[in-house]
């Protein structure tokens, strides 16, 4: 029986109902195909989850160039992704395709075949940083997204992946396109690519459709758009930001339609960097791929243990509605110890939650041990190393809290995204002042007013939003109890209108530095600096709606708009030790949860109602009796030990 799905604000649509979107990942090409059917039940069955999500590497399915790829085991049975899928649909199993045509995924060449490597064929052009040095992966020089030879190549393979195997009769139910940017550079500086002569010509076009002619686009800048690319200066470091998210979506654009599917296709982003965060926010503006939806990974750092962390973590959420795809519940030798043990991906799929994800997946959720050289030479078995199915199929001791923790999505998972964020105001995001920021332009620093606004909020237990600037009206605006925003020289006129309106309507706006007098195209433009000077002055604090006053943890409700329903995630940092008291506005909330811990709260109708806890975390040697208290209700543990009840 067929399922449609769909993906609306972000969210996955299953038959007409808003759901948490929960997958795990089964790297097929990694195990031999007499044991696909073993641990795709077990994913089923122990771990309660049946979306499989799964990357096809392009140098598995075709090694060697002028042959058809092989979806069907004629040359290596490990090829046979159609057999995979039939077993999928065997057991009641929807899976996400992930073709690329880079894919990371700790294989060779981030997967890509050898054959379309600029060294191996001088007709494919190599991605080029600013001082002109080829982009590498493994050793290996990376083609240019956009030049024609790699293009065609890369535009086949996908063509033949929609072909053959994403029949929408079949159990494929979604595909995602491309790797936390292209090739794992979403979170690089736009110094790093692409310089290459595809990516210069494509930002030569982009310059007359911006500019019109040649005579307006000098009189910005002051010089003739002939000369080369240079971040010197607000108009030209704006511009090669507003490139990178248009040559992004411009790629995006050409993979989604080569897959020639009308299944919805999504992307995931990694999360920016500390030091490149502007550089990300400027590239990363999913409000420009038409009919590609926003995801992300994580793969930055154990969150309740590195506050730069948890922040990159939570942008990478808010930026847009979309599911977590990548979430690290296997991988403790390769990444960091800490996820030997289920609390640390427990504690970061929970806060993907809270802070605005639409779903969850776990990466990856059965271990393997048969892969051939050709495709990864340079990890050993079991990858990865610690999953909740182990390399023989048994459980390990991370599937029941997966289980549960798919349980719980499964029973309120639409009710939980449904459920609106307590916040208590807002940061406006204005990309082509990230862009300047990111260019090292005096005066902005986008990122950096990001990160401190983000530093305060959490210390004062409120949560916030972000709000793109250059889409928001004063509507939308409206919905938020504060607008703060980094100084800077320019924003764009319609920017200013919204947050003048805003301010009109009795609205904050605080503006940490220089008030902007000039907009988009660097004329004068006072709408914001008029309606300041004119508005009463007002206060962007206010008591918390939802305050931690026990213990070293950070806590998020969510509040339905329709029913008597709320939604408490309690975050404990490694360092905390025993009790977390939440303050409320219905109530102070007390549980018991370990080191690193973790819990989930439905309260409904003033009652508790079902609860997740994790009461143990063998890494840092805590372990508890899990409970959670609030009014006259209480559920425990008993005993040390998680918490998970399921009404």
């Amino acid at each position: 029986m067929s399922v449609a799905i769909e993906v609306r604000d972000g969210v996955t649509v299953i038959d007409g109902v808003p759901t948490a979107l929960v997958t795990a990942d089964y790297p097929y090409y990694r195990d031999h195909p007499s044991v696909w059917a073993d641990r795709l039940r077990a994913i089923r069955d122990e771990l309660g989850i049946e979306i499989i999500t799964c990357y096809l590497p392009w140098r598995h399915h075709q090694p060697a160039p002028g042959r058809e790829p092989d979806f069907t085991g004629r040359t290596d049975p490990a090829t046979d992704v159609l057999g995979f899928l039939r077993l999928c649909a065997e057991l009641g199993l929807k899976v996400v395709a992930k073709p690329g045509p880079f894919i990371h995924a700790e294989v060779d060449y981030g997967g890509l075949p050898d054959w379309v490597c600029p060294t191996a064929d001088p007709r494919i052009e190599a991605l080029l940083d600013a001082d002109g040095r080829p982009s590498t992966w493994g050793g290996r020089v990376l083609p240019a997204p956009l030049g024609p030879a790699f293009a065609a190549h890369a535009e086949q393979w996908l063509a033949a992946v929609g072909k053959e195997v994403l029949d929408p009769g079949g159990p494929v139910v979604l595909v995602q396109i491309a790797n936390e940017g292209l090739y794992t550079n979403g979170a690089l500086p736009l110094t790093a690519y692409d310089y290459s002569p595809s990516g210069l010509a494509f930002y030569r076009e982009r310059l007359r459709e911006w500019y019109g002619t040649p005579q307006e686009y000098a009189r910005v800048h002051g010089h003739s758009w002939d000369q080369p690319p240079s971040a010197e200066g607000l108009a030209a470091a704006a511009d090669w930001g507003r490139f990178h998210a248009a040559y992004l979506a411009e790629v995006y654009r050409r993979w989604s339609e080569a897959t020639g599917t009308t299944l919805p296709i999504v992307v995931n982003l990694n999360p920016p960097t500390i030091a490149h965060l502007d550089d990300w926010l400027a590239r990363v503006r999913p409000r420009d791929w038409t009919g590609i939806h926003y995801g992300f990974t994580n793969w930055m750092g154990v969150v309740s243990a590195d506050p730069e962390a948890h922040a990159r973590y939570v942008i990478a959420a808010k930026l847009f509605p979309g599911p977590n795809l990548e979430e690290n519940w296997g991988f403790s030798e390769l990444y960091d110890r800490a996820y030997a043990d289920a609390a640390t991906s427990f504690h970061q799929s929970l806060l993907a939650l809270a802070a605005g994800a639409t779903g969850v997946n776990v990466y990856t959720a059965a271990a393997t041990s048969g892969w051939s050289r050709a495709l990864d030479s340079v990890h050993a078995a079991p990858y990865p190393d610690c999953a909740p199915i182990a390399a023989d199929g048994s459980a390990t001791g991370k599937a029941p809290v997966v289980r549960a923790m798919a349980g719980f999505l499964a029973r309120h998972g639409g009710e939980f995204l449904e459920a609106k964020p307590v916040t208590g105001g807002a940061f406006g995001l204005y990309a082509p002042q990230a862009a300047v920021a990111a260019a090292g332009v005096a005066g902005h620093s986008c990122g950096r007013s990001l990160l401190a606004y983000h530093a305060r909020m959490r210390a004062a237990g409120l949560d916030y939003a972000l709000v793109d600037l250059e889409h928001a009206d004063a509507a939308e605006l409206a919905g938020h109890a504060s607008i703060t925003l980094p100084g800077g020289t320019f924003l764009g006129r319609a920017a200013q209108e919204a947050l003048a309106g805003y301010l009109g309507q009795g609205g904050v706006v605080v503006v940490e530095g220089e008030v902007p007098v000039l907009d988009e195209h660097f004329r004068p433009c006072t709408l914001l600096a008029d309606a300041l000077a004119g508005s009463s002055a007002g206060s962007s604090s206010g008591e918390s709606p939802v305050r931690v006053v026990r213990g070293v943890a950070d806590a998020y409700l969510r509040v339905h708009p329709k029913l008597d329903v709320r939604y408490l995630t309690v975050l404990a940092a490694d360092s905390h030790e025993g009790v977390v008291e939440v303050e409320t506005p219905d109530g102070t909330v007390s549980l018991v949860t370990c080191r690193g811990g973790a819990a989930i709260i439905r309260l409904a109708g003033g009652r508790l109602d079902d609860v997740l806890v994790k009461g143990t975390n063998a890494f840092l040697g805590s372990a508890v009796e899990a409970s959670v208290t609030y009014g006259r209700d209480t559920r425990t543990a008993g005993h040390p030990a998680d918490l998970f009840h399921l009404t």
